[in-house]
């Protein structure tokens, strides 16, 4: 009978994932990183069937390598998933090459330390990734709003398979130091597995959530464009005007995008265009708006006008009521009450 290493079943059900996101509608471009991350763990239970499977001894060698390049991998692909975070990942992203650098290095001058170094790496990367989710799906807000729950859901359980397999490589460790690597062979065959079926069926459900680009003939059109920026800011004054959640003090970009059930980018893109301003600016002037109408019409402290118009701090309070009217708050209280 021919015997086939569970590493090889994994890798199989991981390559079909892998061609039925090549053959489907998402463009390729706009998943590349799932694709790259599902393509890697299908690469990396291959060689683990054939290290531990078939006796290739040689593979020894890549397999550190190989598990060094997946958490920077998996943290670039949910960072794709956040507007925000493509500008401030492009400045910083030569940084993550550095894992499989260094340990490519320790393979020559210190194989001793190289499992600690994966331990430290999988943590470290998975502390990384639980912090862009830290405020929950909203985090998400370059994601399609009907996947964005199960997008968050992938990213929490990729952090965990991060940390699944830097609990699996200090297991290794302690078996190679109480019986000389004994076990290893059946434990690399199963648990070590687990964790990379995870990260590719992850990786499916998060490439999902990419948000298709918008048409072309959409974006050449600067009438149909002009038309789509004023129902989107009509929109956004609807929620900050009627329904108050200008006063909101925790409120963010993703959050006033998901309530208005448009893409964070658009947003954005709308204020820039129709105001000239950026979101928080646009934000803060209905925020100074009702702190006006307070000063005016109420004898409440210049303070509490500050937090019932959703401002937090008095610099950011002061400082946006002189933008918006060239006066301070307790000057313009003065002048308008005396009118």
């Amino acid at each position: 009978m021919i015997f086939i290493p569970l590493p090889f079943v994994v890798a199989l059900l991981l390559a079909i994932r892998l061609v039925e996101m090549l053959r489907g509608e998402q463009p390729l471009k706009s998943n590349r990183p799932f694709l790259a991350l599902i393509a890697l763990c299908t690469l990396q239970s291959l060689a683990v069937g054939l290290r531990w499977g078939y006796g290739v001894t040689e593979l020894r060698y890549v397999l550190p390598v190989l598990a060094s390049c997946l958490p920077p991998l998996v943290l670039a692909s949910f960072r794709s998933l956040i507007y925000r975070e493509e500008a401030q990942a492009g400045t910083t992203r030569w940084l993550h090459a550095l894992p499989p650098i260094v340990m490519t290095a320790l393979l020559f001058w210190a194989p001793a330390l190289i499992d600690f170094a994966l331990i430290a790496l999988f943590v470290g990367y998975a502390i990384a990734i639980l912090n862009l989710g830290r405020t929950g799906p909203d985090a998400l807000d370059d994601a399609r709003l009907d996947r964005v729950l199960s997008a968050h859901r992938a990213l929490v359980i990729a952090a965990a398979s991060l940390c699944l397999s830097a609990l699996f490589d200090l297991a290794v460790f302690m078996d190679f130091e109480w019986s000389k690597g004994k076990n290893v062979a059946l434990m690399v065959s199963n648990a070590n597995l687990l964790g990379l079926l995870l990260l590719g069926l992850t990786a499916t459900v998060a490439a999902h959530a990419r948000a298709l680009p918008s048409p072309a003939t959409d974006m050449n059109d600067a009438a149909a464009r002009a038309a789509q920026d004023r129902e989107i800011l009509e929109r956004i004054d609807h929620l900050l005007v009627k329904e108050k959640l200008s006063r909101d003090e925790n409120l963010t970009l993703s959050r006033l995008a998901r309530r208005a059930g448009v893409p964070a980018r658009q947003v954005s893109g709308a204020i820039n265009r129709l105001s000239g301003k950026n979101v928080s600016q646009y934000i803060n002037d209905f925020r100074i708006a009702e702190a006006c109408r307070l000063l005016r019409e109420t004898d409440i402290s210049v303070t509490a006008a500050m937090f019932e118009s959703g401002f937090q701090t008095k610099s950011n309070f002061n400082r946006e009521f002189r933008r918006v009217t060239s006066l301070s708050p307790a000057s313009w209280r003065e002048k308008n009450r005396s009118l």
